[in-house]
């Protein structure tokens, strides 16, 4: 049977405590995968939590809380799981409530994907937030269209991220980040930081549908992987980049797991 577990604020979570969040809509969150009790990026989840409950919320929990909280989920259950940290607004109006989700941990799609192209912009695209409507809509649209998920574009025409992942490319010498508003994923932070110490080169430029056929190869990440290869957005193909993605991968395996 598959290991689930939610605890609130360092507790095993009750009906009571559960009941309100299906019907709340002011929260945020961040998803990360534990393997033998250590993830990769932690400081980036606790930045991204933090810098989110002030956007939100105008306050928020001290990192040492947050990290005795998932700690207190961890212990409880196998050390390899998929956890979900998400923080709301509690009953006490004062300081959010802090909500942690474990379940078993998560394998990516092996590749490559096609990607589906609309045209679409999130609300606060920095803040990793649960008003995803559309954005899951989008999602079973691009399904039905015959992609495997969908990509983002903005207003000017710009390629933002895809509906869980963030959108990387290889233009023959360097890796290419989109530039545009858009959620800043921890594994694309670790990556960045990593492939600067393993002295990859990188940029951030924008990036169009019609720029696609200038490039040498395009990727998604997010907690659940370094780096899928994508062989199609819309109607552009892209050629398979093997040395591309195990780039990614190589600059993932160099940032250590730390023990929450």
């Amino acid at each position: 049977m598959a290991f689930f577990a939610v605890h609130r604020n360092g507790r095993p979570a009750t009906v009571d405590d559960l009941a309100p969040l299906a019907f709340a809509g002011n929260a945020h969150f961040t998803a990360m995968q534990v393997r033998g009790g250590r993830v990769r990026g932690l400081d980036l989840h606790l930045a991204r939590l933090r810098e989110a409950s002030h956007e939100l919320f105008g306050a928020a929990l001290p990192d040492d809380r947050v990290r005795t909280a998932l700690r207190v989920a961890i212990n409880a259950g196998p050390p390899d799981v998929t956890l979900t940290a998400t923080i709301y607004s509690g009953a006490d109006e004062d300081e959010p409530d802090l909500l942690v989700r474990t379940r078993a941990a998560a394998s990516p799609p092996a590749g490559p994907l096609a990607l589906a192209a609309y045209e679409y912009e999130r609300f606060l695209p920095a803040v990793k937030h649960v008003g995803e409507l559309a954005k899951s809509h989008l999602a079973r649209q691009a399904i039905r269209d015959g992609f495997d998920d969908a990509a983002f574009v903005d207003r000017t025409g710009r390629l933002t991220e895809a509906t869980i992942w963030n959108l990387a490319f290889f233009d023959g010498d360097s890796v290419v980040w989109p530039e545009a508003p858009m959620l800043a994923g921890t594994t694309m932070g670790v990556l960045r930081r990593q492939l600067t110490q393993l002295g990859v080169s990188q940029r951030t430029h924008p990036i169009t549908l019609d720029d696609l056929p200038d490039h040498a190869g395009a990727a998604v990440m997010n907690s659940w992987t370094p780096g899928v290869g994508v062989s199609r957005i819309g109607s552009a193909t892209l050629p398979d980049a093997p040395a591309f993605l195990a780039t990614l991968h190589r600059a993932y395996r160099a940032e250590p797991p730390v023990e929450i």
